[in-house]
């Protein structure tokens, strides 16, 4: 099945011959000790059946356990195993199904999937809401802990290789506020990605429901790529006046990764090499400390977003690069970031 549908299945599908690729770059594991739960990741079967991209359960756990003492993760949505032949708003519980059975199989020594967050439609109809989320729970075996429902749209859909399916003004619309509502009274978090001049949307959104615990992925999409390519600092300090903005919003929480996303335009994908975490450090290091300040590590979370931005850094560099961007937080803000704030967000 399909994430995104187009040139993103077309991307994905090429994902799993970048092995050798990923391997040029060698790092010694920074604090190997450090407890760590991913809280973003996906599975997946993507691609033709002459060229599929399979990242599941073994996938997953050579990159987890690849040095890091990665203790646990979280699987994020992404339109991976839907049954299409369920009604319309039960097709996404396949998801939820199929990954609660693939966590059972952890066995010693292997990271758990210690939750879900699922794809329900928060504009469904009350009764077929509640229908979908007592499905999603059943599915999920106790694991499902949140829900997304991505905003991510752009006026400019055929420069990106993801371009999301957000309905233009959904943030806004009402029948979306009352499920998302709904999702909170259900004891359900509630994820979103977008891209960055859709912040301003998503500030309206978070002001206007402080009962749903939020969490906003990927900084809230820096693109550069399009009509962004070679600006990214042109609109930095409004980027920073978003995020300080919407930090000012107690029920948002930040994670921060998924930064190196072919969208974000820094280009490692098409490199002789992938990226050295100095690299990400030197490049990206002034958005994290950004995040950091106006957030908090008590509300921020580091991610891996793989293997989507395994095209792009492997799995032992990126955690150096967080880990090298911590490194000046004393041992309780650190712990929060790299499960804490998990744990507590998630109930995990």
């Amino acid at each position: 099945m399909n994430a995104s549908g187009g040139r993103y299945q077309g991307w994905v599908a090429g994902m799993e011959l970048r092995d050798d690729w990923l391997a040029q770059v060698q790092e010694e594991i920074i604090d190997p000790a450090r407890e760590i739960i991913d809280p973003h990741h996906h599975l997946w079967v993507h691609g033709t059946p002459e060229a599929p991209a399979v990242y599941e359960m073994e996938a997953l756990w050579r990159d987890t356990g690849s040095g890091h003492n990665v203790v646990a993760t979280m699987f994020m949505e992404c339109r991976s195993y839907w049954d299409m032949d369920a009604p319309a708003h039960l097709q996404s519980v396949g998801e939820s199904r199929r990954v609660a059975e693939m966590a059972a199989s952890a066995g010693p020594g292997q990271s758990k999937i210690a939750g879900i967050i699922c794809n329900i439609d928060p504009r469904l109809e009350p009764g077929l809401l509640d229908e979908a989320i007592d499905a999603h729970l059943e599915a999920g075996q106790g694991l499902v802990q949140g829900v997304r429902f991505a905003g991510a749209r752009d006026s400019e859909p055929e420069k990106l290789v993801i371009p999301g399916r957000g309905a233009e003004g959904q943030y806004a619309d009402t029948a979306f506020r009352r499920g998302l509502q709904r999702f909170a009274e259900r004891g359900l978090t509630f994820d979103t990605w977008h891209y960055h001049p859709q912040n301003g949307e998503y500030l309206d959104l978070a002001r206007a429901l402080p009962e749903v615990t939020m969490i906003l992925d990927h900084f809230g999409g820096p693109l550069g790529v399009g009509r962004f390519t070679g600006r990214r600092d042109e609109y930095f300090a409004d980027w920073q006046r978003d995020m300080e903005a919407i930090a000012a919003c107690p029920n948002v929480h930040a994670k921060l990764g998924g930064f190196l996303m072919p969208d974000n335009g820094w280009g490692f994908h098409q490199a002789a090499r992938p990226a050295t975490s100095d690299e990400v450090v030197a490049l990206q290091g002034k958005w994290y400390a950004h995040m950091l300040d106006v957030f908090g590590p008590e509300r921020c979370m580091f991610e891996s977003n793989f293997p989507v931005d395994r095209i792009s850094v492997s799995y032992p560099v990126i955690w150096n690069a967080f880990k090298k961007m911590a490194a000046g937080f004393s041992e309780a803000e650190k712990d929060a970031l790299f499960a804490g704030t998990v744990r507590r967000v998630y109930g995990v």
